[in-house]
């Protein structure tokens, strides 16, 4: 099949998707209205809560939510062939993660910001709300450790891509202080001196890396790890306008600007799809995702359709700074379709390389060897980069040797494809930076909803003290687990983990709509939340039966068996006030609304 077909197919979609089915939801359903009050102005600190303009609030938010997930999992993927993915990233964006994202996203913006937990025990009681905090807390430290592999295995030894990804931080500062002290609200002309002073790093990468700075720049594994916790904490204690919000705004133009550049690239050279629609591995026993296709594709794609992180962003740093409750639209449920297009992208530059080369770079050599496939260009495509691409599994690696496969007809760009190889290589480790950052932040509130329970004076959610302490806690919990190394073994939950989040989210969020009056509209969240549930339990108890404990890896099973009994209490807990709601009359139904939403209007 030629590529452009499913570009324009999935343009074609997901602009529909956004225009009819997320319009219905943001006005029937949420009934969003612009003069609500919002948490950024009723509580305006200028730290955490900033009313921020919702093109630089796009990009903040989009490049926290778009993480490992949608240019990762869509390549992992591709091992069932390139149809179930285009099916389930499509309709999955649409009906399941765009509506997760922007149901809670609102939720939190009218609990004045509160994160999922305290909307859960808000909405639920206490006790849901302790088992939601320690089930998030746990998924979140996980997360973490899991994203910062990808990013750590990208810059190790590599000064070039170190000092590129390094210097968006004080680019970041800089732009930040720019466009608030020096030329309030020029958002143009800030993001044209940002993008332009990081895009003079990409170029002046190569330059570092032959200078004697090289060798200060040359990092190893461990020494990553470190500085990767201590940019988490910078970026989780900081005023959110002074590094988070710029770094993640800026990056975003890097991330579409790939993208774009590789859509436009698919169009002009049309390359044909080489993977077939469904491969034999859909039956299992596949070389890079050892299940069938249900339910190990829905995990595996993840942040691609639906991500149970997105409602961490959904309800931590975005709700603080919407300024406009109509901006909830185009943030909450325009960025998970950006990002579903950002998946169609990837899984379309890993399936228009050679089938066989694209399992030999997935695969370990000794599991590749059992496939008895022949590599076709991939000798010529390692020399064309300068890298061997054999035996380099984890997604990352095919998916810039598949954009870089794509470029290389073009007679005048073939030269440059060793410099645009090892670009892509450090614009998927600036992708998935984004998330951790944001990620790290939304730990410390987290952290403080939860101890500030037993301590009323850690109520004060914005004085130093606590930003630093609770900053600390959450970077040296994840950190410690990417230095220890043995958060290796934990990476195959990170999919899993992911999605029981979601479905917490969606049970949350069926709640609220129940609380808001919306009855006869909760099937908007129901029906994912549903399909979701049965497929991430399934996946869970199948790794723990079938993965973990026939090998041995008895702590990946009692982890897993921890998370399922957590989703299984929460479901349970929110099960119990479904039917209480139901059987609420008006005017009950109406009290506990105005004491526990207030402007659901």
């Amino acid at each position: 099949m030629n590529s452009i077909v499913i570009v324009l197919v999935a343009a074609l979609f997901l602009t529909i998707g956004y225009g009819f089915y997320g319009r219905f939801v943001a006005r029937k359903v949420l009934m969003l209205n612009a003069d609500n009050p919002v948490p950024s102005e009723i509580y305006k600190d200028g730290q955490d809560y900033v009313p921020t303009n919702k093109v630089v609030l796009m990009g903040h938010h989009f490049a926290a939510i778009a993480g490992a997930g949608p240019l990762i999992g869509p390549v992992l993927a591709a091992q069932y062939g390139f149809l179930p993915g285009v099916l389930w990233i499509l309709i999955g964006s649409v009906f399941a993660g765009a509506v997760h994202d922007m149901v809670i996203l609102t939720a939190s913006v009218r609990f004045k910001g509160k994160s999922i937990a305290e909307i859960a025990k808000d909405l639920v009681g206490k006790r849901l709300g302790l088992i939601t905090s320690i089930a998030v807390i746990c998924i979140l430290i996980i997360s973490m450790a899991g994203l910062g592999i990808p990013v750590v295995n990208a810059l190790k030894n590599s000064p070039w891509g170190t000092f590129t990804v390094g210097m968006t931080i004080p680019i970041a500062i800089f732009i930040g202080i720019y466009m608030r002290y020096i030329r309030p609200e020029k958002i143009l002309e800030g993001t044209i001196i940002g993008v332009s002073l990081i895009l003079l790093c990409v170029v002046l990468g190569p330059v570092v890396q032959s200078s004697s700075w090289g060798h200060i720049l040359d990092f190893d594994g461990k020494e990553l790890s470190v500085m990767l916790a201590i940019y988490g904490f910078c970026a989780a204690a900081l005023p959110v306008w002074l590094l988070l919000l710029p770094r993640d705004y800026l990056s975003t133009y890097m991330k579409l600007g790939v993208i774009g550049a590789l859509a436009i690239g698919i169009i002009i050279i049309q390359p044909h799809i080489q993977m077939p629609a469904i491969t034999q591995f859909v039956h299992g026993g596949g070389p890079i995702i050892p299940g069938k296709v249900f339910p190990f594709l829905f995990v595996s794609i993840a942040c691609g359709a639906l991500s149970g992180f997105h409602s961490l962003i959904a309800s931590g740093t975005t709700p603080k700074l919407i300024k406009n409750e109509k901006d909830i639209l185009p943030i909450g449920f325009g960025a998970m379709l950006l990002e579903a297009f950002v998946g169609i992208m990837a899984l379309l530059a890993a399936t228009v390389m050679p089938t066989a080369d694209y399992f030999a770079i997935n695969s370990l050599p000794e599991v590749f060897a059992k496939l008895h496939m022949i590599p076709q260009d991939l000798s010529s495509l390692s020399a064309l980069v300068g890298e061997d691409l054999a035996g380099r599994p984890g997604g990352s690696v095919s998916l810039a040797a598949g954009m870089t496969y794509v470029f290389q007809s073009v007679p005048w760009l073939k030269p440059l494809m060793s410099y645009w190889y090892h670009f892509c290589i450090m614009f998927e480790a600036l992708f998935i930076l984004t998330t951790i950052d944001s990620g790290t932040r939304i730990g410390r509130y987290l952290l403080q909803d939860l101890f500030k329970q037993s301590n009323k004076k850690l109520s004060k959610k914005r004085t130093w003290f606590n930003a630093i302490l609770f900053s600390a806690l959450i970077s040296f919990s994840w950190g410690y687990l990417l230095f220890s190394g043995n958060i290796s073994t934990i990476w195959p939950l990170f999919g899993t983990a992911n999605q029981m989040l979601a479905v917490i989210a969606f049970a949350i969020g069926t709640t609220y709509l129940l609380r808001s009056k919306k009855i006869k509209y909760i099937w908007v969240t129901v029906v994912p939340l549903t399909f979701i549930t049965v497929t991430t339990l399934s996946a869970a108890i199948l790794n723990i039966t079938e993965n973990y404990w026939p090998k041995g890896l008895y702590t990946l099973s009692i982890i897993s068996a921890i998370l399922v009994v957590l989703v299984c209490l929460v479901l349970v807990e929110c099960s119990i006030s479904w039917r209480k709601i139901y059987h609420m009359n008006d005017e009950e139904l109406k009290s506990v609304n105005i004491k526990l939403i207030g402007n659901i209007n």
